[in-house]
């Protein structure tokens, strides 16, 4: 039977080994844009420099699960599709948008270990009667809410509702196997790419 002393151990050192994950995937993120920066995309800003994540902070049973971000996702778009706005970056929905889409699995029923998805969307439209859409960046969070009915098949993503309709190609690595910036490069970045340019 753990002691007091053995419970407080292994509670910080699961939150310490949290944020270093957390951590990981922030340099992660952030080689990214630097190198897509080079490609003149720039990362999307929905609700300021950060990630986008389903969250939740209720006390019922099945909300607590959403308390830790185990799924989260930033967008990149070319810089001469988005405008700054009051501090903010807004890209416009019409028919020839397309975003490169990076997307965390840390934790799931669907991975056996933490995964990275990345790829890009294409073919978005959002249904006039959706006003609360302004931009792509509000649809960031929407994405999120119904992940599990976007993402069912990753490899060809094709997917309709009373909001929004888009389609889009993500390819899975598992996240450990991106290690230094050649496999960020090789796995990452140079197939999003290829993929924005096929569409």
């Amino acid at each position: 039977m753990a002691t007091r002393a053995d419970l407080i151990e292994q509670t910080n050192l699961a939150f310490d080994f949290i944020q270093k994950l957390y951590m990981e995937v922030s340099y992660l993120i952030k080689e990214v844009e630097g190198i897509l920066s080079e490609e003149r995309f720039v990362i999307g800003k929905p609700g300021g420099y950060g990630i986008t994540a389903r969250r939740s902070s209720g006390l019922e049973s099945t909300n607590v699960n959403l308390w830790l971000m185990r799924k989260f996702s930033v967008f990149f778009v070319p810089e001469e599709r988005t405008a700054t706005k009051g501090g903010q970056l807004e890209t416009h929905v019409d028919d020839s948008l397309k975003v490169l889409y990076l997307r965390f699995v840390l934790n799931d029923s669907i991975v056996k270990e933490p995964v990275v998805f990345s790829g890009v969307f294409h073919s978005i439209s959002v249904n006039p009667q959706a006003k609360w859409v302004r931009k792509f960046e509000n649809l960031m969070g929407y994405l999120e809410y119904i992940d599990n009915k976007v993402f069912q098949n990753p490899q060809r993503v094709d997917y309709e509702d009373k909001t929004v309709k888009l389609k889009g190609k993500l390819t899975k690595n598992n996240l450990f196997d991106i290690n230094d910036s050649e496999a960020i490069v090789e796995r990452i970045v140079r197939p999003m790419l290829e993929l924005y340019g096929k569409y």
